[in-house]
């Protein structure tokens, strides 16, 4: 709703299908050009239906919609492609595939000018319908409802975003600014496939004492490797750099990133320190189209499943904890399901372990099916009902629930034991419905300490002419929210896909500050209990007619309520 309004950091654009990974909703989100193009051509939303009978390039240039063959482009990576595109389709923004979303990858990404929708395998979807790229150009003028306001809460919001300390924290260090604070100090982030709650290798080798940093940490690497700070549309606030090596083996290596979330599945999850590599492993995702975290933590298991002797062909011979060369390669083969490692990893670590068997899924760690992402949720009991429920599997962005969770405190929540299961049913709740709000109007959650809930109904105001408030904002997503456990509802998900893996109920954290804590079933499924009474729901996980009537959802209500 407020992507191309000059209000900062409303630039996100989203891409939803149902998943080909988890087989539910699928959502995947980029801060891109794409979006605000769209905007500016005149639309809201795109619907694209059916499937093309050879590789296409969908155009949008405002009101000119043509299907162009895209045939050369099959099988170009990213950039290749991008390149090919930019030179046929001058000033307009671009969305594209990789040969991983070609061969039908499900864990399938797609990448919107180096900035990544990756997330439940949308990359697959984009396959599976022979479009290769879609490209918008747009130059409408947009017209708001209050434009005198509008710019005024530009102005306003620019500066509070400008001056807020996370704010210059991310500019010059990037989105894993807390890296050390979340593996030493908090003792929560996962390392070699959750067999660890820090990433103990690489700090047990250092001198802490005399402030040795780990390499993955960008206090050590962004000072040396940052070529330039590179900002979504519209943001002044620019978390993105651009990692660049000048020298040595991976001399010429640039990329995007290294985000926190990439630190972690292809650094620490594979017992790799060495920034140089990981970026080399995070190009090679980007270039062929996987999403990093679930190529990463598929990996994780691939090599733990190996370490256990689980996986006797010849192929997985090297694929071992910190071994970069084999990590690469198999990255490689995963995106063009190439070989006995591409055929069993390509689709991620749920159905790679459903494949092997040999009680490996207990290490896959994923929930419906999509990887989970950095926080080890032994340590933070909220976090774990939170990546247990959302609605597109093992996802830390549908709730935003670890910082709350971290650092004890955010917006109205105050005192939050990160070790207690008490009380999380509501947290989680209040959570996924003030983001769903932001996923609504396109702001993005790295914001959500400074708008608040409280900074948005004067933006929905000035751009809409809506009167609104907190509580209906609240209520808009709830209501949003809803809908979308509907969908899933529908397609035959219960409480039973509202689970963990095994590992996270049944193996302490070993060491570090969070040493023991572990999540018991009976922790769990009250927390369950408790969060599906916040929503209205049946103890089942199904949305009730009553909560969905409600809602003003009778249609739904009818369809899936009980």
């Amino acid at each position: 709703m407020l992507v191309n309004s000059g209000i900062p950091t409303a630039s996100k654009t989203v891409f939803a299908a149902k998943s080909p990974l988890t087989m539910g909703f699928g959502r995947a989100v980029a801060g891109a050009s794409l979006g605000v193009s769209l905007k500016k051509a005149g639309y809201d939303a795109l619907i694209i239906k059916g499937k093309s009978e050879f590789p296409t390039i969908l155009s949008i240039n405002n009101n000119e919609v043509s299907f162009d063959d895209g045939s050369k482009l099959w099988g170009l990576n990213i950039r290749e492609a991008n390149k090919e595109l930019k030179a046929h389709y001058e000033g307009f923004a671009t969305a594209v595939i990789g040969p991983a979303g070609e061969h039908l990858s499900k864990i399938a990404s797609i990448d919107c000018e180096e900035r990544q929708a990756a997330r439940t395998g949308l990359g697959a979807v984009m396959g599976s319908k022979n479009l290769k790229a879609i490209v918008v150009k747009g130059d409408k003028e947009i017209e708001y409802a209050d434009l005198s306001l509008l710019k005024k809460l530009i102005k306003k919001w620019s500066k509070v975003l400008k001056e807020h300390p996370a704010s210059i924290l991310d500019l010059k260090y990037g989105t894993a600014e807390f890296y050390e604070w979340v593996n030493l100090e908090k003792g929560v982030f996962p390392s070699r496939n959750w067999q660890q709650g820090y990433f103990q290798k690489s700090y047990d080798k250092l001198n802490i004492s005399n402030n040795e940093k780990s390499k993955l940490d960008p206090y050590y690497w962004a000072p040396k490797y940052t070529f330039k700070n590179r900002a979504c549309p519209g943001c002044n606030k620019p978390c993105g750099r651009i990692f660049k090596v000048n020298e040595g083996k991976y001399a010429g290596l640039e990329v995007d990133g290294l985000e926190y979330e990439v630190i972690y599945a292809l650094g620490a999850s594979l017992e790799i320190d060495d920034p140089e590599a990981v970026a080399y492993l995070n190009l090679i995702c980007d270039l062929l189209g996987l999403d990093a975290i679930s190529a990463g933590l598929t990996l994780a298991w691939a090599m733990e499943a190996n370490e256990k002797g689980l996986l006797n062909n010849e192929e997985f011979k090297d694929l071992k904890f910190g071994n970069v060369t084999a990590a690469a390669e198999a990255l490689k083969k995963m995106a063009y399901k190439k070989g006995e490692i591409g055929n069993l990893l390509s689709d991620g670590s749920k159905i790679a372990s459903e494949k092997l068997g040999k009680n490996s899924s207990k290490f896959a760690m994923h929930s419906k099916g999509l990887e989970l992402p950095a926080y080890d949720v032994r340590g933070l009991k909220g976090v774990a009902l939170a990546f247990a429920v959302s609605v597109r599997g093992g996802c830390h962005l549908t709730g935003v629930v670890y910082g709350t969770e971290l650092s004890g405190k955010w917006w109205k929540f105050s005192n939050v034991d990160r070790f207690s299961s008490k009380e999380k049913g509501f947290e989680v709740k209040i959570h996924e419905d003030i983001m769903t709000v932001y996923d609504i109007l396109g702001i993005c959650k790295f914001s959500r300490h400074m708008f608040f809930i409280e900074g948005l109904p004067e933006l929905v105001v000035a751009t809409t002419g809506f009167n609104t408030s907190i509580s209906s904002l609240l209520t808009v997503g709830e209501r949003v929210y809803n809908v979308q456990r509907a969908f899933n509802a529908r397609e035959g998900f219960t409480r039973k896909n509202d689970t963990l893996p095994e590992r996270v109920f049944s193996d302490p954290i070993p060491e570090g500050k969070s040493k023991g804590s572990v999540l018991t079933k009976e922790e769990f499924e009250n927390m369950l209990n408790e969060y599906y009474a916040a929503r209205g729901w049946s103890m089942n996980g199904i949305p009730t007619k009553a909560k969905l009537t409600a809602l003003d959802l009778l249609d739904i209500a009818e369809e899936v309520g009980v």
